[in-house]
């Protein structure tokens, strides 16, 4: 579907100061309480989303982090027009999503890993059917558009068989085509490897890449699985309680946050003992992994490299899960 005009010259997503506060019930332990908020109920006011804005280029891949609640769905429903904002403005492919116009439902697609948008009991055949009536597709484009895709996540002996028959992983390669039908210039992801296997991760990391090279598409993926961001965007956008506090490149992320390095020691026989003076130190059969502050490296690679019976030493960054942690904890504030 070609991307309107009004849209190219500029960026695919802009969001400009988006807040999104609800108000939700408070209740009182104990029956009397209960009876009492019959009448007179206490609610209190939760900001969901606060003051966020970031634009996002056509063709773009951005991982979209933050912990639990902190206002990433809430943010991409925003974008997809489900959710009104309290404030603040947002345009995606040149629409305001929330006035709901067809031919901009026409040109994204959202998919939420704990939903399903398939019929449970029918093969995935007949969803796909149903997505092309409601999308008034041509014939020709849908079978060539089916096929490719069908082609393109290797399930081309599934499509007859019942979604409820299917394994998890087979069954989000189905909702992942359904979405991507009527060829969405825009797709936001939110948790789509929830729950699955290394190999059907790493199946639908490649997929997507894939179809954004070659469509073109703008991509935003939510997800707590940090390989899939590794494998897929290089930039990142981090929301901590409502709040953006990142937006920057994932090589920054690991150089801001990334303050440890791993030093990997292999011995020929047993780890000589004492290397705990260096710092934090675990050791597993002839392996010890000291976990450094990176001032102390250089320090303690001259003192180790002498040391008898090792036979290969590694330097490495700290695994991505833990720097995102350790920029969740800190508030991540930008500069």
């Amino acid at each position: 579907m070609p991307v309107p005009s009004a849209s190219r010259s500029g960026f695919a997503i802009e969001a400009s100061h988006l807040c999104r506060t609800y108000r939700v019930g408070q209740k009182k332990a104990g029956l009397l309480a209960s009876l009492r908020g019959l009448w007179k109920g206490e609610t209190r006011t939760v900001e969901a989303v606060r003051d966020v804005s970031f634009q996002i280029g056509h063709g773009e891949m951005v991982a979209f982090l933050g912990p639990n609640g902190a206002g990433k769905t809430t943010t991409l429903k925003m974008l997809a027009g489900l959710v009104y904002p309290t404030s603040g403005t947002a345009r995606v492919l040149g629409y305001t999503p929330w006035e709901r116009e067809d031919s901009f439902r026409r040109q994204f697609s959202l998919v939420m890993g704990q939903k399903n948008q398939l019929w449970w009991d029918l093969p995935a055949a007949d969803s796909f059917e149903l997505h092309r009536e409601i999308y008034s597709l041509d014939r020709a484009r849908f079978d060539r558009t089916l096929g490719e895709l069908v082609e393109l996540f290797g399930v081309e002996k599934l499509t007859r068989q019942p979604v409820r028959e299917l394994s998890l992983g087979e069954r989000m390669k189905m909702e992942l085509i359904a979405s991507l039908l009527h060829e969405p210039g825009v797709l936001l992801l939110d948790e789509p490897t929830i729950g699955l296997d290394v190999v059907a991760q790493s199946t639908i990391q490649r997929c997507l890449r894939e179809y954004n090279q070659r469509k073109g598409a703008t991509i935003i993926l939510t997800s707590h699985y940090m390989r899939d961001v590794e494998a897929l965007c290089s930039r990142v956008l981090m929301i901590v309680q409502g709040a953006l506090q990142y937006d920057g490149q994932l090589s920054g992320l690991l150089d801001r946050f990334g303050r440890k390095k791993l030093v990997r020691l292999q011995f020929e026989g047993a780890v000589p003992v004492g290397l705990d003076r260096f710092g934090e130190c675990k050791i597993t059969g002839p392996v010890a992994e000291l976990n450094l502050e990176k001032s102390r490296v250089a320090q303690t690679l001259s003192a180790v490299v002498d040391m008898p019976g090792l036979v290969d030493l590694s330097v490495q960054d700290p695994p991505l899960e833990d720097v995102v942690a350790m920029a969740f904890g800190s508030g991540a504030t930008q500069p």
